[in-house]
């Protein structure tokens, strides 16, 4: 009967300690959409307008891996530089997860930009392109999709030269764009 209060002790920390996870890029999307500093967007399929009567099997194929894309941009300005910063700093540290792969990498860590999956190389479950500029700020990129593949997202290009996109969804990123 004395052990009774140590089992629900144990089992309430093991409750709170299960509940706290590592710090995730889906998490940090949700945490950060409603700030006045970032621009977050949800993107279907449906954005690209295509004609899938016109597209190869291959093309399809890409088309039908790919489910949404995320994009969470944060707006440089005079008065958010150190918020810049400490949100940039904690993107490259999410990023450093071992679950997400770094495919590429271009200029330096003060600006430049990385891809990186989450996955294996044949079942790839999330692209992740993440660009920082110096002047105007940064933004991640999250495709969503099943199976995907790297030759997948090749094949999605060439599904987007034939794409008739809807750009009233993108204009919220056209401040972050020019600058």
């Amino acid at each position: 009967m004395r052990c009774i209060p140590y089992i629900v002790l144990y089992v309430v920390i093991l409750i709170f300690h299960s509940c706290q996870s590592e710090p995730s890029l889906q998490r940090y999307f949700v945490d950060k959409s409603e700030s006045k500093d970032f621009i977050a967007l949800d993107l279907s399929p449906s954005i690209l307008n295509i004609d899938k009567s016109k597209l190869t099997t291959t093309q399809k194929d890409a088309l039908g891996s790919f489910d949404k894309m995320n994009i969470l941009a944060f707006k440089l300005n005079d008065k958010n530089k150190a918020q810049f910063e400490l949100e940039r700093a904690n993107v490259n540290s999410i990023l450093k997860d071992e679950k997400y792969q770094q495919l590429m990498k271009f200029g330096s860590g003060q600006e430049g930009a990385s891809v990186s999956f989450v996955g294996d190389d044949e079942h790839i479950d999330e692209f992740v392109f993440f660009a920082n500029k110096k002047e105007n700020g940064f933004a991640v990129v999250r495709v969503l999709g099943k199976d995907m593949n790297p030759t997948m997202i090749f094949n999605m290009i060439s599904v987007l030269k034939e794409a008739d996109v809807n750009l009233d969804q993108l204009k919220p990123l056209q401040d972050l764009m020019i600058k």
